[in-house]
């Protein structure tokens, strides 16, 4: 077989492998509009374990309060992290994408909490006796 040959069955393959292929183009509104959205679910799914672990505990009312206390303080904590990642007064420091990375930093801290705070809703293997407040299964 000739060489321009084996380029030409080469450039078509590839050529019909592209066009196979969906192309989106996203702005940069869309791109942190769908960024957001993931962490608006991430704190949705937050807030459904953080209020599941208040129905389910609600007997205790010591962890209860320390809970909440912890909650707040970890929201503070969440806030001011961001500020550190972006400390700059200016947001358009960043560029357009600074809401973006936001969203996407919130996210990753609020996904974190929600696994630590799962563990209340889990419970832990009996006899775990680092368990403290979080039920045994």
């Amino acid at each position: 077989m000739p060489k321009i040959l084996v380029v030409s069955f080469n450039f078509l393959f590839a050529l019909a492998v592209l066009s196979a292929v969906p192309t989106f183009a996203q702005t940069q509104t869309d791109i942190q509009d769908e960024s957001c959205a993931k962490f608006k679910k991430a704190d949705a799914e937050l807030n459904k374990t953080y209020k599941k672990i208040l129905t389910e505990y609600k007997e205790n009312k010591v962890f209860i309060e320390k809970l909440k206390k912890a909650q707040k303080a970890w929201m503070v904590y969440r806030d001011a992290h961001v500020e550190s990642v972006y400390p700059e007064e200016d947001k358009s420091y960043y560029g357009s994408v600074y809401g973006t990375c936001n969203c996407e930093v919130k996210q990753e801290l609020t996904e974190q909490r929600t696994k630590m705070l799962k563990q209340w809703v889990q419970g832990v293997k009996e006899g775990d006796v680092c368990a403290g407040s979080i039920k045994f299964k």
